[in-house]
């Protein structure tokens, strides 16, 4: 990196990615990397606490970056909650693979998603989920506040997994510009929605509450 009046977190990241990119690891210590790189030590503790705290800071950014690119779409902001979600997964997607041959450094570990990874993807989790949340997915309307909050906290999680299972498949995907990644990603948000669709849900209850009701307006008789 080229000494600069200011150092932006943006070139901490771009730095360190490319340090770990050459050398297949992470620095020893903080000291000779901030040395190399033409900046003071306390530079480096003003954006992160470690070198771990910068990773995991990473992929929160790839989910920020992605999200802003879509916050700006006119387009975006009409879509319902299903077509929202698969824009994002395009655009992340995106974005991740303009930065493979890093997530596959932060990620692989003996050709599965790790314990560490799951670690260092712990911020976008935070992000992911609350992302989720607020789409306004349709759910049944359970009528209890613990049964809500116990099926809220469910469909969060499922989505996380989704996504999880989704990175998994992109980072071994051998097609042409990860077009299997593409066709994974439409069926299995498509999937998902028709599993979580309340209509059929509440045509049962419907149909139970006629069948209830013509019962106890029979016994009547």
């Amino acid at each position: 990196m080229a000494k600069k009046k200011s150092i932006t977190q943006q070139d901490v990241i771009t730095a360190y990615m490319d340090y770990v990119l050459i050398h297949g690891q992470q620095p020893n210590t903080i000291y000779p990397f901030a040395k190399d790189n033409n900046m003071e030590e306390q530079k480096f503790y003003e954006f992160f606490t470690s070198f771990d705290s910068l990773e995991q800071s990473i992929f929160k950014i790839f989910f920020d970056n992605a999200l802003s690119v879509l916050e700006k779409s006119k387009d975006y902001l009409t879509f319902d909650s299903r077509n929202k979600l698969l824009s994002f997964y395009y655009t992340f997607f995106e974005i991740l693979t303009a930065n493979r041959s890093y997530v596959n450094y932060a990620l692989s570990e003996h050709d599965k998603i790790s314990m560490k990874s799951l670690k260092t993807l712990s911020p976008l989790k935070q992000r992911f989920t609350n992302y989720i949340q607020h789409l306004n997915i349709k759910t049944l309307d359970l009528k209890q506040e613990q049964l809500s909050r116990l099926q809220n906290r469910s469909l969060k999680e499922t989505a996380w997994l989704q996504l999880l299972v989704t990175i998994k498949f992109w980072m071994d995907d051998t097609s042409p510009s990860f077009e299997k990644t593409d066709v994974f990603i439409e069926k299995s948000v498509r999937a998902s929605f028709d599993l979580i669709d309340t209509t059929p849900f509440k045509s049962l209850i419907d149909l139970g509450k006629f069948i209830y009701k013509e019962k106890m307006h029979l016994n009547e008789y």
